[in-house]
């Protein structure tokens, strides 16, 4: 067989009949080292998964998944693999993309037991990513102006995704088409995603920017100096509630004030239908090291006393009441069709 490759901007996959080689981009490293890690294992893919090495809803559940193929590749013990796949699914209990994923590569174990159909099942999850974000983005450029002022939250561009983004490849095909727009860029606490790795996105596709810490949001809307906001998803619950990096809600809440449009950017795999709303999405807590100080080419600094007790959720829920439109490869959503039941 011919070899197959996969790139994208933080995972590369190459397989044929001889041999298969999964690496990511370790995104802890980022902006000042791009170091690729060879994954040999479903424990050292689950390491990258909780060390955010490799992180972003869809491209997590693509990781995982082509991860799975590695396993298959080296063994097709049916027993073993769904063992591992369970393993996987549990990495990260707020990504519905990477459950969604797991289920699908399940599922294929289940009925086809086949290697071949099992190892391509993993490729064509990161194909249809690519088109998924491909058709999100085209659905939310028409929504920026030009000329506008764009505020972003954490991450959401090639480094967390098989394609160009959701909520970055909105505001990367509006760029492209043209039109003359600034991002804003939220530093995102306590891992500063936005200030590590939007503004190393931002800076590569030569899109005009400024960083700015999480605090200085509201100062800005307030002044004016702020059009609209787009954010992503790791899960977005039946009645439109969402969930997304901490500090998602201030920004929504902030945008509801100042009557700023505030828009998610998200695949529709990203809604699970058997969630009702935001306050069943389990959300994951994080180490307080996090939080303590910061870890970097410059050492470690801990700038908090030791024995503080700390509270560091990694989402918080954004109410779909704050939400303008939920953007998403099948297009465009409205509060009126969440009430129509199109996430049920």
């Amino acid at each position: 067989m011919n070899t197959i490759h996969l790139k994208s901007l933080a995972l590369t996959f190459s397989y044929n009949a001889e041999s298969l080689k999964l690496r990511l981009l370790d995104q802890t490293l980022l902006p000042h080292e791009e170091k690729w890690l060879d994954i040999k294992s479903t424990e050292q893919m689950i390491d990258a998964i909780k060390k955010l090495q490799v992180r972003g809803a869809p491209l997590i559940g693509v990781a995982a998944s082509l991860q799975l193929a590695q396993a298959a590749f080296l063994d097709f013990n049916i027993d073993q693999l769904s063992q591992q796949a369970d393993a996987l699914y549990a990495a990260r209990p707020t990504a519905v993309n990477l459950m969604n994923c797991i289920d699908r590569m399940k599922k294929n174990l289940i009925t086809e037991k086949n290697k071949a159909s099992f190892i391509q099942t993993a490729i064509d999850l990161f194909n249809e990513d690519v088109e998924l974000c491909k058709k999100i983005s085209r659905h939310g450029a028409i929504l920026i102006k030009d000329g506008d002022n764009i505020l972003t939250h954490c991450n959401t561009g090639g480094l967390a995704t098989a394609g160009v983004g959701t909520a970055l490849g909105v505001i990367r095909e509006a760029f492209e088409r043209g039109k003359k727009i600034h991002v804003y860029i939220d530093e995102t606490r306590p891992l500063l995603q936005g200030g590590r790795l939007t503004a190393w996105e931002l800076q590569k596709l030569n899109i005009p920017c400024t960083l700015i810490t999480d605090n200085m949001a509201a100062q800005l809307m307030s002044l004016g100096k702020i059009d609209k906001v787009f954010v992503g998803s790791d899960r977005i619950a039946a009645n439109g509630d969402f969930a997304n990096k901490i500090g998602t809600y201030s920004v929504a809440v902030n945008c509801h004030y100042h009557k700023i449009p505030f828009y998610v950017a998200a695949p529709f795999t990203t809604v699970d239908p058997t969630c009702a709303d935001g306050k069943n999405i389990p959300i994951e807590q994080r180490a307080a090291s996090e939080v303590l100080g910061a870890r970097g080419s410059f050492g470690d600094i801990t700038w908090a006393p030791h024995n503080i007790k700390v509270y560091n959720p990694s989402f918080d829920i954004t109410p779909a009441a704050l939400t303008t439109s939920w953007i998403m490869d099948q297009g465009v959503f409205t509060q009126d069709d969440i009430l129509k039941g199109c996430f049920s």
